[in-house]
């Protein structure tokens, strides 16, 4: 195995050639977006039932559901781009980023206190999420 340099990438370029792209832009945007609507379903419905569960967390579990859609909602619109849709960076890190936020804040919801290290977890998929926005503008 050779050594690698400043210019090795860090995945392999078959496994990066298809984390961008419109097919897998449409993809990850619709399954956020679905997993969004049952999570929130979830959250209005069967949560409620649940014991310990408080108005505070209800809220953080919409927020997250909420954010799921807006993003998977975004990256169909970006899919459908000519520019954008083959961005190197702009469409996986909205996917990415909204994952481990929005996954993030629902399991804190579900078990904090053995999830207590996923807390500084959601502000850095916030991060990236917002990163891979601004990249649209260059």
């Amino acid at each position: 195995m050779s050594q690698p340099t400043s210019s090795t990438p860090l995945l392999p370029r078959a496994l990066g050639a298809s984390l961008r792209g419109p097919g897998f832009l449409w993809k990850a945007g619709a399954i956020l977006a679905a997993a969004g609507m049952i999570t929130g379903a979830f959250g209005t419905h069967g949560l409620q039932k649940r014991g310990g569960v408080t108005p505070e967390k209800l809220h953080a579990w919409q927020t997250a559901s909420s954010y799921a859609i807006y993003n998977g909602l975004a990256l169909l619109l970006v899919s459908m781009h000519p520019r954008f849709a083959t961005h190197r960076f702009a469409g996986p890190a909205i996917a990415v980023g909204s994952m481990v936020f929005s996954g993030s804040i629902m399991a804190l919801v579900l078990a904090r206190d053995r999830l207590k290290w996923m807390g500084p977890i959601t502000p850095i998929g916030g991060s990236i999420m917002i990163a891979g926005y601004i990249a649209l503008a260059f």
